[in-house]
Formats: C-alpha cells, sequence, structure tokens
C-alpha cells in the first residue's frame, strides 16, 4: 500500500513538472491582448480607464469584484449563467487585467470610491456586490461606506473575517513585496495556481497561462506594485470588527478546504471556522460551505455557487 502511495507522489510530481515545463515557451503579450471570452469595454473614473465586462440585463444587477492578482476572466464560468437572469458587471480593478495601471492611493476605500463612480457613469442606482477574496473585503467596505450603492452582498472566500495582529500585518507586508510578486518563478506560478483548488481543473490553466505571459508586459511592474500594495490595503483597512455594520442580505461562500484562509503560515486551523465568524457576525446572512472545494470557489463549485446566488436572489 505505501509503495503504490509513493508511486502515485512521484506520477503526480512529475505530472506538473511536465506542465509546468510546457510554460516555459510561451509568447509575452500585453495584458489587451489576453483573450477574455467576454465583449470589454472602458469607463473613465477618476482619469482611471477600468474595464468592465457588460451581460445581460434585468431588473437586479451584479458586479462582480475579483481578488488579489486576479481579473474578470476569473467568472467564466458565472458570467453565462447570472447573465441570463441578471445584468451582471464584471471589472478589472485599476492595477490590473486590461484596466489601467500606475503608482494609485491603493486602499480598499479607494476600490470602493472607483466602483461607486463606475457605478454612476454606467447609470447604475443599486447593486448585488459579489466578491472573491480581495473582492469579498472590498465589497464589504463599499457596503459600510455606501449603503445606498449596495442592495444586498454575496461573499466568496472573503478576506477581511480572519483577524490579524498587528505584527502578524507587519509580516504580510514585509512579505509580500513588488519585487517578490515581479521575480516569481515560472514553477511557483503553477503551484500558486493549483493552491486555489482542491482539485486543480485542467480548463482553469489558463490562469497560469495568462499569468507567464503578462510577465513581459510593457505594465507588468505596474502590476506587481498593485498586488504588494493591495496585500497591505488587507491589513490596513480590517473588516473583521465591523461584520456587525453590514446591513445587507448577505450569501457566504466558503470551499471547506480552503488553503489560503485560514492563513496557513500564522493561523493554521480551519476555513469552516473562519466562515463561522461571518455566520455568527453578519446580522442577516446565509453560509454555505462546499465540501471537497478550495479558495476559488466560483470556479470550482461553479454550478452550486450560481445556483446559491439565484436562490440567495430570488428571495
Amino acid at each position: 500500500m505505501k509503495k503504490r502511495l509513493l508511486i502515485l507522489i512521484v506520477m503526480a510530481v512529475s505530472l506538473i513538472g511536465c506542465a509546468t515545463s510546457s510554460f516555459y515557451h510561451l509568447d509575452s503579450k500585453e495584458f489587451d491582448e489576453i483573450d477574455y471570452g467576454f465583449d470589454v469595454k472602458k469607463v473613465k473614473v477618476r482619469n482611471i480607464n477600468v474595464a468592465v465586462v457588460d451581460e445581460g440585463e434585468g431588473e437586479t444587477t451584479l458586479l462582480l469584484v475579483h481578488g488579489l492578482g486576479s481579473y474578470i476572466k476569473g467568472w467564466k464560468k458565472n458570467i453565462p449563467e447570472l447573465s441570463q437572469r441578471f445584468r451582471v458587471i464584471a471589472v478589472d480593478l485599476p492595477g490590473y487585467g486590461k484596466s489601467d495601471k500606475e503608482a494609485y492611493q491603493y486602499s480598499l476605500s479607494f476600490y470602493a470610491e472607483v466602483l461607486t463612480e463606475l457605478l454612476d457613469e454606467m447609470g447604475v442606482e443599486r447593486v448585488v456586490m459579489v466578491g472573491h477574496s480581495m473582492g469579498g473585503q472590498i465589497s464589504m467596505i463599499t457596503a459600510l461606506n455606501h449603503p445606498e450603492k449596495v442592495e444586498k452582498l454575496v461573499l466568496i472566500s472573503p478576506a477581511g473575517f480572519e483577524k490579524f495582529t498587528e505584527g502578524e500585518g507587519q509580516w504580510f507586508k514585509d512579505v509580500m513585496t513588488e519585487e517578490l510578486v515581479h521575480d516569481t518563478p515560472i514553477r511557483n506560478i503553477d503551484i500558486n495556481l493549483r493552491s486555489n483548488f482542491y482539485d486543480t481543473p485542467e480548463d482553469a490553466l489558463f490562469m497560469v497561462t495568462d499569468r507567464i505571459q503578462i510577465r513581459g508586459a510593457r505594465d507588468f511592474r505596474k502590476y506587481c506594485y498593485a498586488v504588494a500594495e493591495n496585500v497591505a490595503a488587507m491589513i490596513d483597512e480590517p473588516t473583521s470588527d465591523r461584520l456587525s455594520e453590514i446591513t445587507q442580505p448577505t450569501l457566504i461562500l466558503f470551499g471547506e478546504d480552503d488553503q489560503l484562509i485560514p492563513n496557513r503560515f500564522l493561523h493554521g486551523g480551519f476555513t469552516k471556522d473562519v466562515a463561522e465568524i461571518g455566520r455568527k457576525n453578519i446580522p442577516n446572512n446565509i453560509t454555505k460551505v462546499f465540501g471537497e472545494c478550495g479558495h476559488f470557489v466560483q470556479y470550482e463549485k461553479a454550478d452550486e455557487t450560481n445556483n446559491a446566488i439565484i436562490e440567495f436572489l430570488g428571495k
């Protein structure tokens, strides 16, 4: 039995190695050259060109906000289904994807202001904010700062429930630097992607491919700056002590096997315990934890996520 297990482990490592080696031969691409599979338009907010995908129609509008290091394309399994019932706007946050990248004064409140002004520019009065990871924490800040703009919240593997001490936060900032992001080896890009899943789907490997190809983009250094600054922003503007102030009906979705929440280097423990923080402290919420699912819930459990959102918005 042990011998068989060892053989399986060696085979798995070999397969990852083969997949990684194929990535070394990819050509570089500019951010705007990455194919999203949807029509992308740009809306100017605060002199920033913000890239959006705007699909579907209906009385309810969903605003999809991606997580750290991610982009609109991470919602590719959700936009088609949800846009059959709702208007769905997915955004590349400033610093990411096809949106402008500069040395902005990054904070979660900065993003909240950009998003609310984006909605004004697009003529949208209120939205259901659907945020993944960092996007979940941004969504909470937006709901707290601009409750008139946020009808409901959907928080998918949200950052912001887990508490960090001042020392832990400083460690996080010291570790996650612009140089670290910029110099990440190709093999580590592959490993980092796989850490987002319980069982990495083959059709998710575009996340690795795209990330490798943009390393040669003109604005790649600015993207790396945004990622590093956003880590500091999440630490500097915590939401863990403000959950009871959220008045909007909220759907909370987590994967039981999330390897990123809680932080395994600082806290360890179980994701279900972090989910419980939200369940206990947000006044009006529904909390679901999916088994055999990692951090990228909306991709690994796309059907379950879409159905949960549709059911939640039907109440």
